[in-house]
């Protein structure tokens, strides 16, 4: 039998290599969520959704490229086909969302990774930006099989090339902004239960239920509460400030009109206030 306080080498080997620190760690975690996005490394069973949800989108993109090259005509620019998705991209998010951070609270493996060199904040960038990259690819690849299709069909050279880059570029930083509020809103809600069912409703239930709220003060008989009812629905909000930028009407018609302005700073405070509850909240778990 053993002595009381003496410690056995039983054969483990030391690890003698380099130690990268927490940019590797964040690194990790990034590619890590971003495979588990579309379920990379995972059962056949967790790959169905987002593939679905994608192959119908790039089948869009295709219809639309097709119907271009065909006509002639725009039937849906970069920025309305990124409106017209919206409600796609919303049930992505409630399924990848959870996946990405419920499933961390329900192993309960928050303990092990603040036990290494990764700050709060690292943990959150990581998902954040895994989250953000994931809905984006979403929009932006089939953006860019309406822009193969737009460019390289019309007939117009190089100049009609250049123009149809300054156009998908627009496209792909309103996709960005897509992107980066529904991973802080996605992000916020599920980080708060370790179920991913309760998770996942919660996430539908805040971009789902605001919208009645949008249209309810769209039907007042005054054009302030018409103007700003968009503010009321996260989706509403990111299609005024598009129209706001573009200057021209969303697939989402919200009609911001004068009040552009409103609608970037309250996106810009949206997104802010995400992210530093998010940060807030993993700050909590690591000091425990």
């Amino acid at each position: 039998m053993s002595e009381p306080g003496v410690i056995h080498d039983i054969g483990y080997q030391r690890y003698s290599g380099p130690r990268q620190g927490r940019a590797a760690i964040q690194r990790a975690l990034f590619v890590h969520g971003l495979r588990a996005a579309f379920g990379f490394g995972r059962s056949a069973r967790a790959k169905v959704f987002p593939w679905l949800v994608a192959g119908i989108m790039l089948l869009v993109a295709v219809i639309v490229a097709a119907a271009r090259s065909i006509t002639g005509e725009v039937f849906l620019t970069y920025l309305q086909y990124a409106d017209q998705m919206s409600l796609l991209i919303i049930f992505f998010a409630a399924i990848v969302a959870p996946q990405l951070v419920s499933r961390d609270l329900r192993a309960g493996v928050l303990a092990l990774y603040f036990s290494r060199p990764l700050r709060a904040a690292d943990y959150v960038v990581a998902k954040v930006a895994a989250m953000t990259a994931a809905v984006w690819l979403l929009l932006g690849v089939p953006q860019f099989v309406m822009f193969l299709g737009a460019a390289f069909t019309s007939g117009t050279g190089v100049g009609g090339v250049f123009r149809e880059v300054g156009d998908l570029l627009p496209g792909w930083a309103y996709s960005l902004l897509w992107a980066v509020t529904f991973a802080g809103i996605s992000l916020l809600i599920a980080s708060l239960t370790g179920k991913q069912a309760f998770a996942a409703a919660g996430i539908v239930a805040v971009f789902i239920a605001t919208v009645p709220v949008v249209g309810v003060l769209a039907s007042l008989p005054s054009t302030t509460a018409n103007g700003l009812s968009g503010l009321a629905s996260p989706t509403f909000l990111i299609g005024g400030v598009g129209e706001w930028i573009a200057g021209s009407e969303s697939a989402l018609d919200v009609g911001v009109g004068r009040f552009g302005p409103i609608y970037g700073i309250e996106a810009a405070c949206l997104i802010a206030a995400c992210l530093l509850l998010l940060l807030a909240r993993y700050r909590k778990e690591a000091a425990l």
